[in-house]
């Protein structure tokens, strides 16, 4: 099975004399990475109003290695959620909350009922109201790698003024301006629009933002493709893991007009363990709506 990556194309120049003045180097690190605080800040109060619907199938394969041949199990779902993001009361950060009400073509729910009767109960604690939209979130999962990771603003996080000293960024090796389109191309690679920095990242405090069911940390690692002028966030590129699991999620954004802001298209996962499980998912995005509606 195909692994995604994400990809980056340098920029034809076309025809005419080439300046033999160094280019501009553009602003500092320094000034970039406020500049996506501030956007981060901004995108995550805007995108709290918004309801997405998301399509998102997933597949997952293991090998039992107990059976003489090393047998192959293989599955497959696909959910149809509207996703939205939250702050419960009390919470430190962030989360998206997946609200399934389709499982391969049945309905599971009445689509009525939505994270307001969720968040009604005041007796419940800011740590246990996490818990359950985390749990919620995950329920509909396959696979025998559990995980409430796969949202796709997760990486976002990471920028927030809050997070970002816990991790270490600088500028990618490649500094050329990049051009591409949204959409993966043929080999399955994503490209973007715009010219824009690659920013890589290392999490280097201690405890990680992910970590294992028996809480052993998880640093992240990863790149982000940002616009230097302005903060804006194009692409994510996550990865996670030890020598007993690691995943993968890369996520696209693009302008929504009618909401006036980028907003993520598509996510793109991949997850392996030591004992042969291999789980991959695919999530698209569209119908963008007010909270309201």
């Amino acid at each position: 099975m195909r692994q995604w990556r994400l990809s980056l194309a340098a920029l034809a120049i076309a025809g005419g004399a080439v300046s033999a003045h160094a280019p501009d180097p553009g602003p500092p690190l320094a000034i970039v990475l406020q500049r996506a605080a501030d956007y981060v800040t901004t995108f995550h109060a805007r995108l709290s109003r918004i309801v997405a619907e998301e399509r998102y199938t997933q597949k997952a394969e293991t090998i039992w290695t107990g059976t003489p041949n090393g047998a192959t199990k293989w599955s497959e779902r696909t959910l149809v959620s509207d996703l939205m993001l939250v702050k419960p009361a009390g919470a430190d950060d962030w989360l998206q909350y997946r609200d399934v009400f389709e499982v391969d073509g049945e309905r599971v729910r009445d689509r009525a009922e939505r994270l307001p009767s969720l968040l009604a109960d005041r007796s419940l604690s800011a740590a246990a109201q996490v818990e359950r939209i985390r749990r919620e979130s995950a329920r509909y999962n396959i696979g025998s790698i559990e995980r409430d990771v796969n949202v796709p603003v997760l990486a976002m996080r990471f920028l927030s003024p809050a997070n970002q000293p816990r991790f270490t960024f600088r500028r990618a090796a490649d500094r050329s301006t990049a051009t591409a389109s949204i959409a993966p191309d043929a080999a399955g690679a994503f490209r973007v629009t715009a010219e824009v920095w690659a920013i890589d990242y290392e999490e280097v405090r201690k405890p990680t933002l992910i970590h294992t069911l028996r809480n052993k940390d998880l640093p992240a690692r990863g790149r982000f493709w940002i616009d230097p002028d302005t903060g804006r966030v194009l692409m994510t590129e996550l990865r996670a893991g030890d020598k007993n699991v690691r995943g993968t999620i890369d996520v696209s954004y693009q302008s929504e007009p009618l909401m006036g802001l980028l907003v993520p298209i598509e996510m793109r996962e991949e997850y392996f363990d030591r004992s042969g499980a291999h789980i991959t998912g695919v999530a698209t995005y569209g119908r963008f709506r007010l909270l309201e509606d």
